[in-house]
């Protein structure tokens, strides 16, 4: 006699643990990539500033 179609172990509970562990795993946001977010900025120029930087090296003042 064969077995019927819902007879079913429960072993592959494991397994769909651990695909999902792996699944959450690899979706999550990778430590280093928060380390680099956290990070301040480097001080850049402001935009205005650096508009006005531009104008002047482009009329050939120089410092």
């Amino acid at each position: 006699m064969t077995r019927h179609i819902a007879d079913k172990s429960h072993d592959d509970s494991a397994g769909r643990l651990r695909h999902y562990l792996r699944h959450e795993r690899e979706e999550a946001v990778h430590p280093a990539i928060l380390a680099l977010r956290a990070r301040p900025r480097e001080a850049a120029l402001p935009a205005s500033r650096r508009a006005t930087e531009y104008a002047r090296i482009e009329r050939g003042h120089r410092v």
